[in-house]
């Protein structure tokens, strides 16, 4: 019993104190402006979510494509192709 509480002591010896790089100060901190927009952060999301959109939207044309290619290879029947 007596070594865990040495390992404890130790270990909390080596953690050391909480740094106060991780507390909020009311000096740094403040409240959001919610009448100016930051219309940049809001001009990146729709545009990296319009282009996923339109990416997915030309693969699943690309795999559409793929699939019917496929399907008429696959009941194509001719002995002088191959």
């Amino acid at each position: 019993m007596a070594a865990a509480l040495g390992v404890v002591r130790r270990w909390r010896l080596l953690a050391g104190a909480p740094s106060l790089a991780f507390t909020r100060s009311a000096f740094v901190a403040k409240r959001p402006d919610y009448s100016q927009p930051n219309w940049l952060g809001v001009g990146l999301a729709f545009g990296t979510s319009a282009a996923l959109w339109g990416f997915l939207f030309k693969q699943h044309n690309e795999d559409v494509m793929e699939y019917e290619r496929r399907k008429a290879e696959k009941q194509h029947k001719c002995t002088g192709c191959s």
